[in-house]
């Protein structure tokens, strides 16, 4: 655990560090928040008996953990091709250890980014729910979400050759997460044979909970299916990006 924490602690240094990336997750925030989220809602008032602002909210900020877990990848990929990741295999830590501390600090930008869409969209107008168990809920299901994209990222990044061909392996997954899901409309108006791929998204689980414990919208799934979802997801996606990542270290 301890190597865990050094590792996320020299990624959060940087972050921090770092005025160009602290400036872009803020100003990504707000444009989505402001643009998309404000201009939608003038053409849709409400959808599912609640504001569009506070329908659309939870899906701009599972758009923020999907960003941010691309970025963990990119730094893990930088590293891998800059011969870092050596120095940490020959240290005697665990290769989780690695992974971990890549996937937590991946985790903790995309929650810092969510916390600044949701006071954003809170002043445009989101109407939070009155349970602060709900909130604290939403939260550590987002963090559990973030993990299991991260996983996905650091497990492309771990067999990635390149920057480009990392971002193409990516994209087959981030958009379908994002815009098959019921992120931006609600299930109740998509045709069959897209509600069957929207039930496979792990997003769709993770937006329908968040939805319903921190902004009071009706769920549309059983809250325990859900939470279980979404927790399978997190487990599944380190499995992977371990399996992945100790097969790359192999060769």
């Amino acid at each position: 655990m301890h190597a865990t924490y050094v590792i996320w602690s020299k990624h959060m240094t940087k972050f921090w560090r770092s005025t160009e990336e602290l400036l872009g997750l803020a100003l990504q925030s707000v444009l989505w928040v402001v643009l998309f989220g404000v201009g939608m809602r003038g053409m849709i008032s409400n959808v599912e008996g609640s504001d569009y602002m506070s329908y659309i909210l939870p899906g701009i900020i599972a758009l923020s953990a999907l960003g941010g877990a691309v970025g963990g990848g990119i730094v893990l990929l930088d590293e891998r091709l800059r011969g870092i990741t050596k120095e940490y295999l020959v240290a005697p830590i665990p290769r989780l250890s690695i992974l971990l501390g890549n996937a937590s600090s991946t985790a903790t930008k995309a929650m810092i980014q969510a916390a600044i869409m949701l006071v954003v969209g809170v002043l445009m107008g989101a109407r939070l729910s009155l349970n602060p168990f709900g909130w604290i809920a939403a939260l550590l299901l987002l963090a559990l979400f973030a993990i299991g994209f991260s996983g996905l990222a650091l497990a492309v990044a771990a067999i990635s050759r390149s920057i480009m061909g990392y971002h193409g392996m990516i994209f087959l997954f981030n958009l379908p997460l994002l815009f098959a899901s019921n992120a931006l409309y609600p299930l109740s108006v998509l045709p069959g044979w897209m509600r069957v791929i929207v039930m496979l998204n792990p997003t769709t689980y993770l937006v329908d909970a968040v939805r319903a414990l921190a902004f009071g919208v009706p769920a549309t799934l059983p809250l325990l299916l859900s939470v279980a979802v979404v927790l399978l997801f997190a487990v599944l996606g380190t499995w992977l990006a371990l399996s992945l990542f100790q097969r790359s270290v192999l060769k």
